[in-house]
Formats: structure tokens, sequence, C-alpha cells
């Protein structure tokens, strides 16, 4: 905190005031980092927003969420080992729910209740821990997406229509 008061030229008390904690200020620049994800989802243009059918969605935002890991991994690796842990984040809680409901949309109303465990374990295939020691094991950014798409894959075309 007290480097990066230094360099925005501010005091360290203005940091807490505005971002609360070091994991408010951590979260803050990944939510900054992260707004074009979540503009395009929510937006109407394939292959994230909501003209595309959801299991193309699905496979998309994955690749979005883990490419933005990807690009930006020491920043969340900071985040998601904090004690508070990440689950609790805005940003997961989003990301959760809006693949939960994506699935959702592929499954049959009887079994939508397992599209939030479904959502939950794809999220988890991206934790940044796993990230980087796929990595470390010499996996290359885009073996791991081609991965986690072929895993999302599997997880939507398993799901009963």
């Amino acid at each position: 905190m007290d480097a990066v008061a230094a360099a925005a030229c501010v005091g360290k008390g203005t940091l807490f005031r505005a971002f609360g904690n070091r994991d408010g200020l951590l979260d803050a620049l990944a939510d900054a980092k992260f707004t074009p994800v979540r503009q395009a989802v929510q937006g109407r243009q394939p292959p994230l927003g909501s003209e595309a059918p959801s299991r193309e969605r699905i496979i998309a935002f994955l690749d979005a969420a883990l490419t933005f890991k990807l690009h930006n991994r020491h920043l969340l690796r900071a985040r998601e080992v904090a004690s508070t842990g990440t689950l609790r984040t805005e940003r997961y809680r989003w990301m959760q729910d809006t693949l939960r409901n994506l699935i959702a949309d592929t499954m049959p109303e009887a079994t939508a209740g397992d599209a939030g465990y479904a959502a939950h374990v794809l999220l988890a295939a991206i934790h940044i821990d796993l990230v980087e020691e796929l990595l470390a094991s010499g996996r290359t950014p885009e073996q791991i997406r081609r991965s986690q798409t072929a895993l999302a894959q599997a997880i939507i075309t398993d799901v009963p229509r």
C-alpha cells in the first residue's frame, strides 16, 4: 500500500478511505481490467453477447475469463490467495451467476439446479493457482485454453437437454 500510495502521489490514508484495504484495492484494479469482458457479456454481439446461443457463450465466456487471468495473473494471484478468499468477491459471484444462467439455459428445467455446481467446477478449473501450476509444468497458454474449452464442451455436451 505504501508503494501504491507513493506512485499515486497520495497518502496511504487516502487509499484506505477509497478502497478499505489491500483486497479492496486489488479488487478495484482487477474489476477495472475485467470491465471489457463484462460489457461484452452484457451486450448483444456474439460470441459473448446475448445474440449468440448459450452453448457458444459458455465457451466464449470461459475463454475470455481464462485469457483475462493469463494476462493479469500477478494481480489475480495477489488477490486469489488473500485470506478472505475469492468466492466472496463481487466479480466471482457475477461470473458464477452468469455462467450458471448460461448453463441452465442449456438444461431441462428438472435438472437446472445442477447448473450452479457446474459453473463452480468450470470456474475452479481456471483458478489462478491451477493456471500457474499448468504454466510452470510447461503447458502453454494456448494449450490451457484448448483444455478448458474441451472440459467445458464435455460438461455442457453431457448435460441432458
